[in-house]
Order: C-alpha cells, then sequence, then structure tokens
C-alpha cells in the first residue's frame, strides 16, 4: 500500500495549505528543510511572510487576482525567504478548493526549486534587494513602483490621437493614480484612468492589482458597468486591503465610427471628464450616477455614450489636480471651477496641446501639489 503520509512529507517538491486569505494550515517537510525551519513553525504564517518585499507585491497585484477570477495558479516565479534571510528561486503552482456555497475553503500551493531565473526576474531582485538595503535607493524603488502602475505606452486606434503625464508630487513616495490604452479587438479600444485610497506601497500594491483586475475583465467584457462591478467584487473579497480599498475610476472604451469614434464609459465615484469640442467650447461630460468602488457590496454604475467628432479632445485626470493648493488658506485649485475656465481657455486644442497645457499648471502649484496627478488625452484630429 503507498505511503501517503511519506508521499507529502518527502515529495521532492513543497506542498503548503491554507486560508483562501493565505494563512498556512500544514506544510511539508520538504518546504520546512528548504527554508530551514522546524515541523509545524510555518503554521500560522502568511504565505506572504515566506516572499520577498518584490514577491509579495506580485502577489498581492496580480497572483491574488489570477486566483479570484481563475481558481488557479499555473508556474509562477517568485523567491522565498528562508529563515537565516536566504532567497530560495522557486516555481509556484496553486489552486483554490471551492466549497459546495461556491465560495473558496482551502489554497493549495506547490512549490519547485527554480534555482534558473529568467534575466529580466534577476535584474528586478537586484534592485528590489537594493531598495532593502540601501537608503539611498528609495526614490528608485518608489520610482519603479510608480512605472509599475503605468503602461510603458499609449495605444490608441489608427485615426485617435492619445497623451498621457504622470506628476509626482514626493520623490519619496508612491501614489495610487493609474491609467492605461489597450486594443481589445480590431475594433475596439480599452482605456480607464483612477485613483486609490492613500499613498505609500499598500496604496501602490492596490492600484496594481486594480489596473490588473481592468485589463483582464475589459478583455471578457466590453460593457463599462460590468468590468468596474467586477473590479468592486475583487477589491470587497480582498480582506487583507481593506485600508486601501476605495477607488475612484473611469473605464469605458472608443470604437471607429463615421469620420470620428464612439466613446461608452462608466465612472466610479471619479471625477467628471472633460470635452473639447472642435469650435473651441469645453464642458464637463455626463457621468452622473456613479458611485465609488470598493465601499459596498452593490454599488450602482451607470454608462454613458458620445460621439468624438474630428477636432473634439475627451480629458481624464485625477483629484492630485483639483485639490492642489493655491497657496491661499486651504482654497484649493478648483474649488470655484478653475479648471473648467483653463481648459476653456486653451480651447480647440489636440490631446498633445492639452496634456502639455496641464503639465505646465501642475508644475506651477510647487508644493502646493500634495498628492499624485494623472491626465490622459483622447483626441481626433481635424
Amino acid at each position: 500500500m503507498t505511503d501517503v503520509e511519506d508521499h507529502w512529507e518527502n515529495a521532492p517538491c513543497g506542498h503548503l495549505i491554507a486560508e483562501p486569505n493565505g494563512r498556512i494550515l500544514r506544510s511539508n517537510a520538504t518546504l520546512s528543510r528548504w527554508l530551514g525551519y522546524d515541523p509545524d513553525a510555518l503554521r500560522g504564517k502568511m504565505i506572504t511572510d515566506l516572499l520577498t518585499v518584490g514577491g509579495r507585491i506580485h502577489f498581492d497585484t496580480h497572483f491574488r487576482a489570477l486566483l479570484r477570477m481563475n481558481g488557479k495558479l499555473d508556474g509562477v516565479t517568485v523567491d522565498l525567504t528562508a529563515a537565516d534571510g536566504r532567497r530560495l528561486p522557486i516555481i509556484l503552482t496553486a489552486n483554490l478548493k471551492i466549497g459546495a456555497d461556491g465560495q473558496p475553503e482551502l489554497l493549495r500551493i506547490t512549490a519547485v526549486d527554480a534555482g534558473d531565473r529568467r534575466a529580466y526576474e534577476r535584474e528586478l531582485l537586484a534592485q528590489r534587494q537594493n531598495a532593502e538595503t540601501e537608503r539611498s535607493r528609495v526614490q528608485a524603488f518608489a520610482e519603479t513602483l510608480r512605472r509599475s502602475l503605468l503602461p510603458p505606452h499609449l495605444s490608441p486606434p489608427p485615426g485617435l490621437d492619445a497623451a498621457a503625464y504622470y506628476h509626482t508630487a514626493s520623490d519619496d513616495d508612491v501614489g495610487g493614480d493609474f491609467y492605461d490604452l489597450f486594443p481589445l479587438t480590431r475594433s475596439t479600444w480599452g482605456f480607464f484612468l483612477g485613483d486609490v485610497a492613500g499613498k505609500g506601497v499598500d496604496a501602490a500594491v492596490v492600484a496594481g492589482l486594480t489596473r490588473y483586475v481592468l485589463r483582464s475583465a475589459a478583455v471578457a467584457d466590453h460593457d463599462p458597468v460590468k468590468v468596474l462591478e467586477v473590479l468592486n467584487s475583487v477589491l470587497m473579497q480582498e480582506q487583507n486591503i481593506r485600508a486601501n480599498r476605495l477607488c475612484t475610476v473611469i473605464d469605458g472604451h472608443v470604437t471607429p465610427s463615421g469620420d470620428g469614434f464612439d466613446v461608452e464609459l462608466a465612472s466610479g465615484g471619479h471625477p467628471p471628464p472633460l470635452l473639447i469640442v472642435s469650435d473651441g467650447a469645453a464642458y464637463y461630460a455626463d457621468t452622473v450616477g456613479g458611485q465609488a468602488v470598493g465601499v459596498n457590496h452593490n454599488p450602482r454604475f451607470v454608462s454613458h455614450r458620445f460621439h468624438l467628432s474630428p477636432g473634439d479632445t475627451l480629458v481624464l485626470y485625477t483629484d492630485g489636480l483639483t485639490e492642489a493648493g493655491t497657496g491661499v488658506g486651504r482654497r484649493r485649485y478648483d474649488d470655484e471651477g478653475a479648471l473648467l475656465r483653463f481648459v476653456r481657455s486653451h480651447a480647440p486644442a489636440t490631446a498633445e496641446q492639452i496634456v502639455d497645457a496641464m503639465c505646465e499648471l501642475l508644475t506651477s502649484f510647487g508644493r502646493g501639489l500634495r498628492d499624485d496627478a494623472a491626465v490622459i488625452a483622447l483626441g481626433v484630429p481635424r
């Protein structure tokens, strides 16, 4: 008869069983030996306690979302931290045990030794090691996190111009602002812009998770309302991000139509975007009815549709801009409608022109800019 217990304890790979939130219930002898722990010493620890800083960020922003959406995780490479501080590169595979009520009951994890890492993972590990051990690298670390929340470049459809700008309030900290523009099909492009409550690594973790979920959900369903509902469901299920799960976001898509583009978007409690039209007028787009994401289990989201004609530009922004200090008491920049007046003074404008103007505006606030600010504009050339 096969000795199942011996196979569990002395398998050539490490095994973990954990609660859905990541708290370890049992580990086998192989994994305990690899990490230098006594038998049963891992019980009660969180899985993230065994990961490096970089590994925790990737686990919280990417791997949790994959498990929630797909029920499994196939062959991802992370580093475990041994009891003596050594780093153990492993290939991690996991799946969820789902109960009769449809809710996760257990998390099963298998770890395989992965000494040979891909080149970009080695570079990332080196950056994270420097950030952990050298105080002089704090700014570089914050910048690395910030860049991970933004696309390397925007990918607009033919016939649509796009420009974006991210203004950092502090070189030593990172905010929760994010945006993206990406193809969904040959005729549809998705876009979003949003802001997670708070600052620092915790906010960046939630922003990374939010960005990943928005992209994944948009591929599955092009309805912006459905996308925001998926995001809200994921954020509400993640108990360990309770303090930072409040998020405001605009999600939408554009499709070519005639000589311009049709736009459909839904707002999750975010400041309304601005529309600059070809005749020089500018006004706020109608996004009434959307509630913030991550507040309750049944928020209300409403979609809105409009058309961008040649010469029209859509501008989205985060509240780091509108809430910037003016230097006059506690007055904020947009308390009395200054942003709309500013945009009207530059209308009509292409996507690049209005983003350049808003870049100069953000720079002019100096220390009055207390929070990061992001701007993205989509425009149809004349």
